[in-house]
This record gives structure tokens, C-alpha cells and sequence, in this order.
């Protein structure tokens, strides 16, 4: 039979169309987050997505589960898996998609188990590796912190910063804890304890860590643009531009960059450790609505509206020394920071841990005890989370006082229970103030769980304050170890730029 044949040209063009319809399929592309030796959160419907070919029919199967979609005009696509029960030993997951001209492409994960899930977030002093770092004092005991990391059950997902190469092979997958791991990932300290700990507590239950932070950033860059308008008092700050070390951490750049890709995977809940850049700029006031929305920003970018939320209040620092900062600020601008990072907390399912007595050196903005700085968000989890009940989570807090007729003040604390200074010394850090707003330092002591206070210059007592300092260096503690919680009974104005 006689066959035409078509000229060279003719016969190119059909060639290049060929290719050029082929290369318009886009490949299946699962969400960064689903790789090998992956967590998933038990007990919560877990969303699996991504994209590939408009109109391609997708096959997702774990476990018992297999559930089939069709991707959107754009190519995306979504399921959720039923709640899964608690799995330590590795499955499949299997990840399917034929596109219209009947073209199959397959993504094969092995060794996906099934546990609890944190995301971790914030600037330096939650960035700050296990181990040695350019600039700073290496971690506490990092050498044995790795050399002993070998937990199967611990997983870890490290988040490259956006001004690194994207291609770092310890990074943008899933990891089970080992030394090498743990040492080429350059995990957050804070929260490989935080890890290490609920593992550890929790039994034969996985634990996956979600590591996301950047050091040097404000509060801004971590939020997206709708969250500037859950306040009126901020929504000028999303249109404004900072003094950044880098590019790519203006508002809402580290929010697309570092956690929007990751934003609806299923998990328990958040760590937060930031803020030093926002106080650095004597951005004080706003920083508590800033807080509030952002835990609400992101709670609804995950579609879980309950998920805990703990934030570390910033650690002691001569901020007032530095003339390199944006702003000059008064010792008095960290104590009124720790206000707002508590009143930002005033959410459910929020909490904070105190850091004042981790803090070696008050000249450096890196405390290398990290491990502690996990471990009390650890116990967070553990209590809030896990039913862990019988734990004790908080170090004292002030909850109310009286006064005597000879000027003497009685203070009561929650979570009070062996009430001491840890040292031996006189309680210290306490300042008593009548109503000329001037405070003295006063005389402590302890008598079951409760602190009485005395000063001589303060016959008529009518303010508190407790480690109200920059350089706060309290020593009352409970029996749980844990340090009482700086505080100030007034309202008076507090000054804090120079």
C-alpha cells in the first residue's frame, strides 16, 4: 500500500510538537515533606497532596487506606487519610497518578511510620545547631548529645534556611537519628532534645521533628499577609521594610519561603523560640497581637484551630550595651518583652517556658544550654499533650499577695510545691515600691511555698517585682527544678528606648 511520506520539515514539526505536548505533562511531585522514613501523625486525618498532570487521576494507598482523586486545572491534588493508630514499624506509602493519555507515574516511600509530629520554628537561638557553629559556643555536651543519637523512633525533617542551596543531601528529608544524622543536618538543638525526650517518654511511639528556623529574623517575616489583618493595630506592619541581615526575611517572605510549603501537614503542635530581632528594634508593644496572630495564622494554614502552641520567653541579654542595634534600648525593654510574649500566649492550647537561669554568660545572645531549653518544652508536651499529669511543668508563677500592717508582703505562687533557693543564698531579684513608683531591693524568705518580703526604704508597699531585669539572675526554684517566672504586680508606664 502506498504511503505518502512527509517532507523533512513536515516531518520535524510533527516531532517537535510530540515533544512539546510530552513535556507540558508535568511529573508527579508529592509535597517536600513525603519522603522515605517519614512521621505521620497518628490519630488526626493526615493530608497528602501535591501536583502532577491537569485531569490525572491519583492513587494514594497506606495501610488499609487507598484513596483516588483527580488532580485540578492547575495540577493539584489532595486526600486525607482516615486516623491512623500509632505504627513504629515501616510501611509503604504509595503514591499513584495516570495522566489522560494514560501515562503512570509512581512515588514509592519506604519505612513510613506513624506518631507525633512538631513543627519548630523561630530565629537563632532555635536555629542553633547541636554541636559547634561559626561565631558562636558550641552546645552543651554536644559531643555525647551525638554521639549517643541513635533512636529509631526519633525522625527529623530539616528545613533549608532560603538563602542556602536547596540540594543539601541531610536536608529536605526525613532522617532517623543517628550520629552522622544528627551532625550533618545541623538540627536545632532545642528541639532534637525536645525529641529525644518525648521518645523517651512516650515508648514505642515515633517522634517526628518538622525543623524550620532563621536566625537573625522578626516575627513579621514568619507570618503571612493575611495574619496583619486579625489586628488593626499591626496591619501597617506587613507593608513596612526592616534593617535584615539577608534578603528573602522582609514580612511574610520566611512564612512562603519556610512554611507555607509545609503548612497542613498533620501535627500535635508548635515550638517557638524568637523575638530577639523584634526586641533589638524596641519593637515591644506590638509584639504581643504580632504573637497572637501568628499562632492563629498558622493554626489555620494547618486546618487545626487547636494545635498547642509553646513559645520560649527570651533569654537574659545586656540589649541596653549594644549601640550596633536598630534601637537604643533601657534594661527595663526585656522584662516588658517577656509581658508580651506572655500576653501573645493568650490563646487555648498555649504555653511558655522561662529560660533565665540557662544563661551562663548575660553577654552572649546564644546561650550554649540547649538541652535544658527542650527539655522544658518537652515537659510542656508531656503534661498538656501526653496526660502526663502527675508531671510538673511550670516553675513558680506569681499569683497573688498580701500586704501587713508592718509593710511586710506575702507572695503565692503556683506550682510552688519546695519552694527554695537553689543555691543557698537569699532569695534575691525581689524590689518592693511604694506609691512614689520608686523601687528598693527587698529582703526574701521562704516559708511554705510562699516568698515574705521586706524593705526598709517601703514602709507602705504597693508594687513587686521579681528578676524585672535584663540580666535577671533569680534563684527561687520548686522541686521539679524549675525557676519562678519573673513578674511585676504594677502598670506603671516603662521606658523602653533611651
Amino acid at each position: 500500500m502506498f504511503r505518502p511520506r512527509l517532507p523533512l520539515a513536515a516531518l520535524t514539526t510533527c516531532l517537535l510538537f510530540n515533544l512539546a505536548v510530552q513535556s507540558a505533562f508535568a511529573a508527579l511531585e508529592p509535597a517536600r515533606l513525603f519522603t522515605d522514613h517519614m512521621v505521620l501523625q497518628r490519630d488526626q486525618p493526615a493530608p497528602v497532596w501535591g501536583t502532577a498532570d491537569p485531569g490525572a487521576t491519583i492513587t494514594v494507598t497506606f495501610a488499609d487506606q487507598t484513596l483516588t482523586t483527580t488532580t485540578d486545572a492547575e495540577g493539584h491534588w489532595r486526600v486525607t487519610l482516615s486516623p491512623l493508630a500509632t505504627a513504629s514499624t515501616g510501611r509503604d506509602l504509595d503514591i499513584t497518578a495516570t495522566n489522560r493519555e494514560s501515562k503512570i507515574e509512581n512515588r514509592k516511600y519506604d519505612d513510613v511510620v506513624v506518631g507525633e509530629v512538631w513543627f519548630c520554628s523561630g530565629q537563632s537561638n532555635m536555629e542553633k545547631p547541636v554541636g559547634p557553629r561559626k561565631g558562636q559556643k558550641p552546645t552543651d555536651l554536644h559531643e555525647l548529645t551525638i554521639a549517643t543519637a541513635h533512636e529509631p523512633r526519633l525522625r527529623f525533617f530539616n528545613v533549608p534556611r532560603s538563602d542556602q542551596k536547596q540540594d543539601h543531601p541531610a536536608k529536605l528529608r526525613w532522617l532517623v537519628s543517628t550520629p552522622d544524622a544528627l551532625r550533618d543536618s545541623q538540627l536545632s538543638a532545642a528541639a532534637y532534645t525536645f525529641g529525644r525526650d518525648l521518645a523517651a517518654a512516650l515508648g514505642d511511639v515515633p517522634v517526628g521533628i518538622i525543623h524550620s528556623s532563621f536566625g537573625g529574623t522578626r516575627i513579621e517575616a514568619w507570618m503571612p499577609a493575611s495574619a496583619f489583618d486579625l489586628d488593626p493595630t499591626i496591619t501597617a506592619a506587613r507593608d513596612l521594610t526592616y534593617q535584615a541581615w539577608v534578603p528573602g526575611t522582609q514580612p511574610t517572605e520566611l512564612y512562603a519561603s519556610m512554611v507555607a510549603p509545609y503548612a497542613g501537614y498533620a501535627l500535635r503542635g508548635f515550638l517557638w523560640y524568637q523575638g530577639e530581632t523584634n526586641l533589638m528594634s524596641a519593637d515591644v508593644e506590638l509584639y504581643a497581637p504580632k504573637l497572637r496572630a501568628l499562632i492563629t495564622a498558622w493554626r489555620t494554614a494547618w486546618h487545626q484551630p487547636e494545635a498547642a502552641f509553646y513559645s520560649a520567653l527570651l533569654a537574659p541579654f545586656n540589649y541596653s550595651d549594644w549601640d550596633s542595634f536598630p534601637a537604643k534600648v533601657t534594661p527595663a525593654a526585656l522584662p516588658a518583652f517577656w509581658e508580651m510574649q506572655q500576653a501573645g500566649l493568650d490563646l487555648p492550647h498555649t504555653d511558655f517556658i522561662s529560660t533565665t537561669d540557662l544563661v551562663a554568660n548575660r553577654h552572649d545572645i546564644h546561650p550554649p544550654n540547649k538541652t535544658d531549653v527542650g527539655h522544658r518544652f518537652a515537659l510542656l508536651a508531656l503534661a498538656h499533650d501526653y496526660g502526663f499529669n502527675a508531671l510538673t511543668a511550670h516553675g513558680p508563677r506569681y499569683a497573688s499577695h498580701t500586704v501587713a500592717e508592718d509593710g511586710t508582703v506575702t507572695v503565692t505562687f503556683t506550682d510552688s510545691a519546695g519552694l527554695h533557693r537553689h543555691d543557698g543564698q537569699p532569695a534575691r531579684g525581689f524590689e518592693l515600691a511604694g506609691a512614689d513608683q520608686v523601687f528598693h531591693p527587698a529582703e526574701a524568705s521562704t516559708e511554705d511555698g510562699k516568698v515574705l518580703l521586706k524593705a526598709a526604704e517601703v514602709p507602705a508597699p504597693v508594687a513587686i517585682r521579681y528578676g524585672w531585669d535584663e540580666l535577671a539572675d533569680p534563684n527561687l526554684y520548686n522541686s521539679a527544678g524549675l525557676p519562678a517566672v519573673p513578674f511585676r504586680t504594677d502598670t506603671w508606664p516603662v521606658q523602653i528606648e533611651r
